[in-house]
């Protein structure tokens, strides 16, 4: 996730912006340590600065996980976009539905572009039709995909699959309803 965003979220926010990705290293890592990390930020934050948390759903119950953390903000003292302070927020939440390659299953072009030896009709096929939807691991579906067309034969490996799609990622073609309301999340700030 942090390798995708750090080559989509520039093209996401307006010119001028920075951002900083912050690296958890997994889930547990991430659930385990933001409360501490939110608490600190608190301390410095200033009016303008969003911190826009993104995590995979994988067998969580997504209003469940987003609940979580929407509550890890509100003990740490910060408001969200779903619970604003006078109209304004310091924390965004938003969660990969599956996981991160069902975004890279909502923008098969971007895949394609990155290993043209995938079959094009993937996206047709009634397993893929809904990203966010594939069942049986979206990960694993789409490692299964990609070694059918001779690529990763020992195994996905996952931050070379996000540097390679990432810079052929269309923020406005994608498929995936999650990854749309992540975008349209981000193009709103």
């Amino acid at each position: 996730m942090a390798e995708f965003l750090r080559c989509v979220a520039p093209g996401l926010l307006p010119a001028g912006a920075s951002f900083q990705v912050v690296e958890f290293g997994n889930k547990q890592r991430l659930l385990r340590k933001l409360p501490e990390r939110l608490a600190g930020y608190r301390h410095w934050v200033t009016p303008g600065h969003v911190l826009v948390v993104v995590v995979d759903r994988d067998e969580d119950d997504c209003h469940a996980l987003k609940a979580r953390l929407e509550e890890i903000a509100a003990q740490a003292r910060l408001s969200t976009r779903t619970f604003p302070k006078d109209g304004q927020f310091t924390v965004l939440t938003r969660l990969a539905i599956e996981e991160l390659e069902a975004w890279y299953f909502g923008d098969w072009e971007a895949v394609r572009a990155a290993w043209p030896r995938v079959p094009a009709d993937i996206p047709q096929k009634a397993g893929y039709r809904d990203s966010d939807s594939i069942s049986g691991g979206t990960w694993e579906a789409f490692e299964r995909v990609l070694q059918r067309a001779g690529y990763f034969r020992s195994g996905l490996r996952k931050v070379e699959a996000a540097q390679a799609i990432a810079p052929h990622i269309d923020p406005a073609r994608s498929r995936s309803r999650s990854f749309q309301v992540f975008r349209d999340a981000i193009l709103d700030l």
